[in-house]
């Protein structure tokens, strides 16, 4: 496609891709509103997070299945109309189990619009341009995470609730009218493969019991509890079958083989990793501004958004000129920067202002811009087309999966750390100690007196453990990305970098 079709078909493609991640965030500063309203406490409101999270990644590597049976176009659309149906149902649900019903199904029909809306862009795209295809579509990817706690906040600060649902529905109707209009004479071959029902059943057996695991195991204390226990033997064992079986099933749901392509890989390991510890940086941030520094989640958002600035200036660029280097060099620049910034970041005290905390997080887009895009093409490189589907199915499976383990680690590491701070700072804390008695003198000349003033001291010392614990989350997330710079070799760079495009002739 060319021209006017072209530009059409990026934004019902971009609109698509954009709503669907942006809804995977944008519920998280309306829990408790949403809890409130449905009359249900806080932690049975966070089922409506989990319940779509667990639908999705089970449907996700359904992608490339499911493609091949119906068609991409077909799919895409299909899948985008049923979101924005769920969408409208959501912000009609009058009570938390239908709402999570309704959640379960938007998580279910949106696990194939981010892959498709990759391979159908690269599908579609002129073959000298498909690097700019996946730097716009990218930049969809960075953006709409950011957005969205800022704008649910906004949205259940000035309407209500169930407007984050709504929104989604003029979208979702432009974006498969658009795609429909401009792809439904260049449908994808379909193949009536039969119904892998074992690899279906172990699919979601243990994809559903690893997602509950990662997002409910902080919050059960992981295998203190036997809930947690019993999903982690449900996984593995359900996963290692699935493995066995979809590697000698001759019409698998998952198309395991495409791990015998080198790039495919190094490029998915490498993203998935890269992705959860930068994901990880993106929870605990905000986590650390709201419930340490005292700041509202709309400036917490504000705080942690200018990430997402310059990738949206410089993606397209970077794709455009991406085949004058070797791929690997691009992405080893994107794990530079962010182990730059990480250390950076671990370096801050409690008394950080606003702005030194927004500059870390300008100049990680730097990183950003040529993160995605680069290792996105070297995944995918070598793969013809009828395989994309396929491949971007599964590669935004480990993505995602990646980004869970990023938040529950990232989480129960931070608050571990902030137990150990606290009982090491505290050690100094006695009768005899100094620099406990200045401290407390200090307070008492403010006006504080006993007990007042002790408790008070035990917040200052908390307030320190998780600045400190912060720290360590950034200063551990930095070792990772140096470590990344150099694993990213493993893969093999394109055959003719200069005059191609970085997806098409490669090995």
């Amino acid at each position: 496609m060319h021209g006017a079709g072209l530009v059409l078909l990026t934004l019902s493609l971009g609109l698509a891709t954009f709503m669907q991640v942006l809804d995977t965030s944008i519920a998280n500063v309306s829990l408790p509103s949403i809890s409130g309203d449905l009359a249900v406490s806080p932690n049975q409101g966070t089922w409506v997070i989990t319940s779509f999270a667990v639908s999705n990644a089970i449907a996700l590597p359904l992608t490339g299945w499911l493609s091949r049976r119906i068609g991409e176009v077909r799919l895409f659309v299909l899948s985008t109309l049923l979101f924005t149906l769920a969408s409208f149902l959501c912000g009609l649900a009058p009570t938390l189990p239908i709402l999570i019903a309704f959640r379960v199904l938007q998580g279910a029909v949106a696990g194939p619009m981010v892959p498709l809306s990759q391979s159908l862009l690269l599908n579609n795209y002129p073959l000298e341009k498909k690097a700019i295809a996946l730097s716009l579509w990218s930049m969809t990817v960075v953006v709409a995470p950011i957005m969205g706690p800022i704008m649910g906040g906004w949205i259940t600060d000035n309407l209500t609730w169930p407007w984050i649902f709504y929104i989604n529905i003029p979208i979702g109707l432009l974006s498969a009218g658009l795609a429909w209009q401009l792809l439904r004479n260049r449908e994808s071959a379909t193949v009536h493969q039969p119904i892998d029902a074992v690899g279906l059943a172990l699919l979601i057996l243990g994809v559903g019991a690893l997602q509950l695991l990662l997002d409910k195991g902080n919050d059960l204390d992981w295998f203190e509890s036997n809930q947690i226990i019993l999903l982690a033997v449900v996984a593995v064992i359900a996963l290692v079958f699935l493995v066995a079986w979809e590697l000698t099933e001759k019409h698998p749901v998952i198309d395991l083989h495409l791990y015998s392509q080198r790039n495919f890989l190094v490029g998915s390991v490498i993203l998935s990793i890269g992705y959860l510890v930068f994901f990880a940086n993106v929870v605990i941030l905000p986590l650390w501004l709201q419930t340490q520094m005292g700041y509202t989640a709309t400036w917490a958002g504000l705080a942690a958004a200018p990430v997402g600035i310059l990738p949206i200036f410089l993606s397209a660029l970077i794709g455009k000129n991406m085949h004058r280097l070797d791929l690997r060099v691009w992405a080893s620049f994107a794990f530079g920067i962010f182990a730059f910034v990480s250390f950076w970041s671990s370096s801050f005290n409690s008394d950080v202002p606003f702005l030194t905390l927004v500059m870390p997080r300008f100049v990680q887009g730097f990183g950003v811009a040529c993160f995605f895009v680069p290792l996105t093409a070297l995944t995918l490189s070598g793969l013809p087309p009828h395989m994309l589907a396929s491949a971007t199915g599964l590669s935004n499976f480990t993505r995602i999966v990646a980004g869970s383990f990023g938040t529950s680690l990232s989480i129960t590491l931070w608050d571990r750390r902030a137990t150990l701070h606290h009982a090491t700072l505290s050690e100094s804390i006695t009768p005899y100690s100094p620099a406990a008695d200045q401290a407390l003198g200090a307070l008492n000349d403010a006006g504080i007196a006993a007990p007042a003033d002790t408790a008070m001291l035990d917040n200052i010392i908390n307030q320190q453990a998780f600045m400190q614990a912060t720290n360590d989350i950034f200063w551990l997330s930095g070792c990772f990305f140096i470590a990344l710079m150099i694993f990213v070799w493993a893969a093999k760079p394109p055959r003719h970098p200069t005059t191609a495009a970085p997806i098409a002739h490669a090995e």
